[in-house]
């Protein structure tokens, strides 16, 4: 019989325990089901199986009490009925204040409140496969664990769940349960015109992504800008990126090359330059490039550097990028001048022997060598330039206004990229959240999809512990 079983768990290792526990198990473990930590304190395990007793009755007494109502609402369709105010007393002769329902409230708890029950359903897992691995045991004649046993396994052998159970919680706490409400928002009404508490919003379903989709608004409509947004995202994200990376490449190399005196001062004054706050950098340059700014006053111009919206605001995305490369390039000089320094010297000397010129070098040691150690660095920087709030705000502030491409009551800019759109609809007199939860949720989808895929089609994934 020990033999079998020993057997059948080897075979199934690796699947849920829970789906044959009820089968397998015995009346204890069954038992454990309904009872959470029935089968530990039945088998001398005690202080284990009142842990598991005792979450269960804190969850059942959690939902019943408070989290119930609010996964009630989430599912019945609706995210409140009674809107706050006044109410008329005819008995008391008297306006009585009414509490009302928050709809965004509701759906807070309602996400937090799920997130707890799936960490109930785990714990829950939990507790059946103790109740299963313990007939296990007694099936092939071992004894049950202590509790001391499980203590001591859990800070030796498993230290890392104690280690990483805050940082796990902060993980939901701060990232899954936004993530999701903020997944959820995309798919109600959330405006100005529906704000709790005063107001309530309610499901839509794809009526948010039909507005940012449809084609039906005209040229200025929300598909047309987003489209034109989407199109500047990634016009500012290549050249940012790439444009501060072979510059960055081309200044290392000339101050890695043989005959350049006093290499450190070079790369020193540039850490002097990153050791500067960017957003002080960009202050000052927006002060420069103002249209009353130093630049003006030095060429004796009146040139609108950051709000000339003539040819598609073409000279405010122009400079953006220069100013971008201004306070980008040091970064990669820096990050390109380690990476040099660790190219091996014999693939320089056998291109010579074989007559290869400088060019040919660089682009058949040099270069691959470099894309195959900064690929990933790169990938990183063109999602990080997607999301680069702070050049395109601190500089146009998304601006100047193009009302005759970027109108339609979209709210948008023409130097805005999808993050600063999405902030700015969230901060304007007549907010759009739920609009911008669908920008947010395209955002991370083209962020991941670009991310994964350029990473797993390059060098640096495919062949990972060395260069070729």
């Amino acid at each position: 019989m020990g033999e079998r079983t020993e057997k059948t768990i080897k075979k199934r290792k690796g699947l849920p325990q829970t789906f044959y526990a009820f089968k397998d198990g015995t009346a204890y473990t069954r038992l454990s089901f309904p009872f959470m930590g029935f089968g530990q304190i039945a088998r001398g395990q005690i202080a284990k199986g009142l842990l598991y007793m005792l979450t269960e009755t804190a969850f059942i007494l959690y939902i019943i009490f408070f989290g119930g109502k609010y996964i009630a609402h989430l599912f019945s369709g609706d995210l409140g009925r009674q809107l706050a105010g006044e109410r008329w007393n005819e008995q008391l002769q008297i306006f009585e204040k009414v509490r009302g329902d928050n709809s965004f409230l509701i759906l807070l708890y309602g996400v937090m409140s799920i997130v707890i029950a799936l960490l109930f359903i785990w714990l829950w897992s939990l507790n059946v496969k103790g109740s299963y691995e313990n007939d296990v045991r007694i099936r092939k004649g071992e004894q049950v664990k202590s509790f001391r046993e499980d203590v001591r396994l859990l800070l030796n052998e498993r230290f890392y769940a104690p280690l990483l159970a805050l940082p796990f919680v902060g993980l939901l706490i701060f990232t899954v349960m936004p993530l999701v409400f903020m997944v959820l928002i995309a798919f109600t009404n959330y405006n100005y015109a529906h704000m709790p508490p005063g107001k309530l919003f309610d499901w839509v379903g794809f009526a948010n992504f039909r507005t940012l989709f449809s084609l039906s608004g005209g040229t200025s409509g929300f598909a047309f800008v987003f489209l034109r947004v989407l199109v500047w995202t990634f016009v500012w994200a290549f050249f940012a990126t790439f444009t501060n990376y072979f510059l960055g490449l081309i200044i290392a190399m000339l101050i890695h090359k043989k005959g350049i005196r006093i290499k450190m001062l070079w790369r020193t004054l540039f850490v002097i330059a990153i050791a500067i706050p960017q957003f002080v950098t960009l202050l000052l340059m927006q002060k420069i490039l103002d249209g009353d700014g130093i630049l003006n006053k030095l060429l004796g111009t009146n040139i609108l550097w950051l709000t000339d919206s003539r040819h598609l605001s073409l000279l405010p995305r122009v400079m953006i990028i220069l100013v971008n490369i201004w306070i980008g390039v040091p970064y990669t000089l820096l990050m390109c001048s380690g990476i040099l320094m660790n190219i091996p010297v014999d693939y320089y000397e056998a291109a010579k022997i074989d007559g290869a010129n400088s060019v040919r070098i660089f682009m058949h040691i040099t270069l691959p060598y470099m894309l195959h150690i900064t690929t990933p660095y790169l990938i990183t920087q063109f999602v990080g330039n997607i999301n680069n709030f702070n050049v395109i705000w601190l500089l146009t502030g998304g601006g100047p206004v193009d009302n005759l491409h970027y109108g339609g009551g979209t709210q948008a800019q023409s130097t805005d990229l999808l993050v600063t759109w999405l902030y700015r609809l969230t901060t304007d007199q007549n907010p759009k959240y739920n609009v911008a939860s669908v920008i947010g949720i395209v955002i991370f989808v083209i962020s991941a999809v670009l991310s994964l895929i350029t990473f797993n089609r390059t060098s640096a994934a495919k062949n990972e512990g060395a260069f070729q």
